[in-house]
């Protein structure tokens, strides 16, 4: 299942934490898919990632929860 960060976290994630995703990403040579949205807040591109390495990546924080624990990698 592709996830953006927003679905994942349930709160928006921010540029500087959505470039440390990214680069983790691109490092481990995952696969990514991108997607237009239009919000109240946000036109443009959104990128989407395996939920697993989501979850890796932060350390097992399920999606629309208030977890905000820090990431394990990054």
């Amino acid at each position: 299942m592709m996830m953006s960060l927003y679905d994942y976290l349930g709160r928006p994630a921010g540029s500087e934490l959505g470039q440390r995703v990214a680069a983790a990403a691109s490092q481990n040579k995952i696969k990514f898919e991108t997607r237009e949205v239009s919000t109240n807040t946000y036109t443009g591109k959104i990128m989407l990632y395996p939920k697993a390495f989501l979850d890796q990546f932060f350390g097992g924080v399920n999606e629309g929860t208030n977890d905000t624990r820090q990431m394990l990698h990054g």
